[in-house]
């Protein structure tokens, strides 16, 4: 667990997920952390303490069902499992973590889910990190590959050290993204409806993604767009720590600003 953080536990139908907060600023808006396809709270390392550090903001984290200490999800996951995330899921985490209006913090399938979140909700702004609204050969790629690491067991002991359950929490992620009805998915609907404040960050050498990602959702959010692509692959805020921490600090105190 990041050091200085307050272990919480929130109850979402009767399931327990695993959270955390660092305590900050109570009348600004809050950080919360939506992490990726294979993430929990603790793979987010010590970059919510970094991002409590220069700030001075609450950042609250939470792993979702099949991740980290987190229960297992309700039932098998599916591709509807963005938006039942987005919209059934997050608006009671948020509530139980007392985080009205919040900064959210989207890390790939975390962005995803941000995204739509934002479109139907009051949110004081996005930052997705490596989103996706699409899904392109280059992901299906990478996406197999992680399975053939995985099945090879070099993975799944790696992710072992994070997750309860890493086999639900791997296939959980894989099985949705490898379904080929899949391939015809798309959040450019849900794109269009935010009027929230945006950051789209990406690295440039992310292999699970490319900037048309990035492309797609400015041509369609409505709010205001400031866009950093920074060295490295598809964990920004690991690869290129310190510029996304600057970007998201100069973002939450003027969000509104292009």
């Amino acid at each position: 667990m990041t050091a200085g953080a307050i272990e919480r536990r929130l109850t979402v139908d009767g399931l327990g997920l695993e959270a955390v907060e660092l305590e900050g600023d109570p009348h600004e808006p809050p950080f919360v952390l939506l992490h990726e396809g294979l993430g929990s709270v603790g793979l987010w390392r010590d970059f919510p303490a970094a991002l409590q550090d220069v700030s001075g903001r609450r950042v609250l984290a939470f792993s979702r069902f099949g991740h980290g200490r987190s229960d297992l999800p309700p039932r098998p996951r599916t591709p509807a499992f963005f938006h039942e995330e987005a919209l059934e899921v997050l608006p009671r985490a948020l509530e139980q973590l007392g985080a009205a209006d919040p900064l959210l913090v989207g890390h790939s399938d975390g962005g995803s889910i941000a995204l739509i979140h934002a479109g139907r909700h009051p949110v004081a702004g996005i930052a997705l990190l490596a989103p996706h609204v699409i899904v392109e050969d280059v992901t299906v790629a990478a996406i197999r590959q992680a399975r053939a690491a995985f099945d090879g067991g070099g993975l799944r002991e790696r992710m072992a050290r994070h997750h309860d359950d890493p086999d639900a929490a791997f296939s959980g992620w894989c099985d949705v993204w490898l379904d080929p009805a899949f391939r015809a998915w798309s959040l450019e609907d849900d794109a269009a409806l935010v009027r929230s404040p945006t950051l789209l960050i990406q690295g440039a050498e992310d292999p699970y993604g490319t900037l048309e990602q990035l492309d797609r959702i400015e041509a369609r959010v409505r709010g205001p767009v400031r866009r950093l692509v920074v060295p490295g692959g598809h964990s920004p805020h690991l690869d290129a720590r310190e510029p996304v921490l600057d970007a998201l600090v100069r973002w939450a105190s003027d969000p509104t600003r292009p």
